[in-house]
């Protein structure tokens, strides 16, 4: 029997609308109160770094191989084709909670932060929003749930009745 929960939920929202900030402060309560958590970044743009040019993992990567760097304290996975969500889970196989930052064609329940304004582009993938006093109340749809995102307990607790099971 899996004695790990492995629920999984989405963050969605506008850059710079606090979205890493957030799932920082959310995973580390989750993981304070014992909790395993994995996190998964979309990187639309492809312009994430991961190694520096020079260093031998970088070195490696240019191949075109996959390639893992394996060090006493963690793993880190170089992989030249893009993963389904399911292979990621297979990947991290044991966990509670799997936060994902992105993806919004995922069918995951879905927290969608804002600040200074709302982008009523994210709305239909959403099933929460999270905002700070910046947004005007008047602005937001009605009958849509509302949290706080500056009360990040309040988030983890909508997390922990919300997630899906994976």
């Amino acid at each position: 029997m899996n004695k790990y929960k492995r629920l999984a939920v989405a963050f969605t929202g506008p850059s710079n609308s606090g979205k890493t900030t957030l799932i920082v402060k959310v995973s580390n309560i989750l993981q304070d109160n014992g909790f395993k958590v994995c996190i998964v970044k979309h990187d639309p743009k492809d312009k994430a770094i991961f190694d520096k040019e020079g260093k031998d993992s970088f070195k490696f990567s240019q191949t075109g191989a996959n390639v893992a760097v394996v060090s006493p304290n963690k793993t880190t996975y170089f992989k030249k084709q893009t993963s389904t969500i399911d292979e990621l889970i297979d990947i991290f196989k044991d966990f509670d909670f799997l936060l994902v930052e992105g993806l919004k064609t995922l069918p995951l329940p879905r927290i969608c932060v804002s600040r200074t304004k709302l982008d009523v582009n994210y709305f239909d993938v959403s099933d929460t929003l999270a905002i700070d006093d910046t947004i005007d109340n008047n602005t937001i749809p009605q009958g849509m749930n509302v949290l706080d995102l500056n009360n990040p307990e309040q988030i983890v607790q909508w997390i922990e009745e919300n997630s899906k099971k994976v």
